[in-house]
């Protein structure tokens, strides 16, 4: 690894702080370096706010003056907005600092700001390296660049389900199947997302909640949009949590297309990121729609005849790709991309 990776690994560490907390903006982090040491650093926080190299350039400020900024390098993940949006072009904080070096791992997702920040930098004088730690920085803005390249949010299937495919038990038994580890790291799943997407039958036999419960990984973030996919709206039960409950406001409900309603979260709510917690019949569809980008499969020490995990018409066989394995107490967790998901990653 060379110098340049060295310090945009710390900067890919600092975007992930940001994971589930800027939509409908990336997770972008940056650090800016001077004569191989580091200055200050940054992420952008939520949208709205300054951007990673905003908030690194601050950081440098406060400690050193606005003259440690002169001839420094700044290691960003994203290329620099080159737009004025809600926070000015951080193409312009970069060059009015005096920053002589602009080092980047991804380009802009968008195809209408792809290169511009190149351009302008370069126009400046000031020296621009791009593709350093390229792939392991698409996996971070996979959500974000689905959206911009599709309209889509990226969505992330999440099941439980037993030794034969099921995700019941026998009737009168604890409706967990997985065990505290696996059900600690849902919550961590959830905080990775915008949105939370279930099903109508799932909302009339579960009564699911669908929160974040874990307070540090609120902090920063609201709780997600929750949507409850059905056609029969007047069937739900009005005693079910997502209607009731102190964060109903967070909860939409929609019918028809699937796909519609997926495009229209991410239009009118800057959803970047849905992850699925819902019946077989549902998964079944998204995955024969092409809809799943990711899944989360907790694969539990149970026997049960249940429901199928998988239920419905016949879909195509998946690829699965990148596959990561997790130890959760007596739980095996699957976490991998469909091939749809890779491409957003190897572009």
């Amino acid at each position: 690894m060379n110098r340049d990776q060295e310090w945009m690994s710390l900067a890919l560490k600092e975007a992930q702080k940001g994971i589930g907390r800027t939509a409908p903006n990336p997770a972008v982090g940056c650090v800016i370096v001077k004569d191989g040491v580091l200055l200050g650093s940054g992420w952008h926080r939520r949208a709205g706010m300054p951007h990673a190299e905003r908030e690194a350039m601050a950081a440098v400020r406060n400690f050193h003056g606005d003259d440690a900024l002169r001839g420094a390098t700044a290691y960003v993940t994203l290329e620099p907005c080159s737009t004025h949006g809600r926070t000015p072009p951080c193409v312009d904080g970069l060059c009015d600092a005096g920053i002589s070096r602009v080092v980047y791992a991804c380009a802009d997702p968008n195809p209408a700001h792809a290169g511009a920040a190149k351009i302008m930098l370069e126009s400046r004088g000031i020296a621009v390296t791009e593709g350093v730690c390229e792939s392991e920085t698409r996996y971070v803005l996979r959500h974000f660049a689905k959206v911009q390249k599709t309209g889509l949010p990226w969505v992330m299937v999440k099941m439980a389900m037993s030794l034969d495919g099921r995700i019941t038990k026998a009737a009168g038994e604890s409706p967990w199947l997985s065990g505290e580890e696996s059900l600690a790291v849902v919550q961590e799943l959830r905080s990775e997302c915008d949105l939370i997407l279930t099903s109508g039958e799932t909302v009339r036999q579960d009564k699911p909640s669908l929160t974040i419960r874990r307070i540090e990984l609120l902090e920063g973030r609201s709780q997600p949009w929750r949507m409850i996919l059905t056609n029969h709206a007047d069937r739900l039960p009005k005693d079910a949590p997502l209607l009731c409950d102190k964060y109903h406001h967070r909860t939409l409900i929609r019918g028809g297309s699937i796909e519609d309603a997926l495009r229209g979260v991410a239009t009118e709510h800057g959803v970047n990121s849905v992850m699925v917690e819902a019946g077989g019949k549902l998964n079944a569809g998204l995955l024969k729609l092409g809809l799943v980008d990711e899944v989360v499969i907790f694969l539990t020490p149970w026997i049960t005849g249940g429901l199928p995990a998988v239920a419905g018409e016949f879909f195509p066989e998946m690829n699965l790709q990148q596959i990561i394995w997790r130890k959760c107490g007596d739980d095996l967790m699957l976490r991998a991309l469909t091939s749809n998901g890779a491409t957003f990653c190897n572009e």
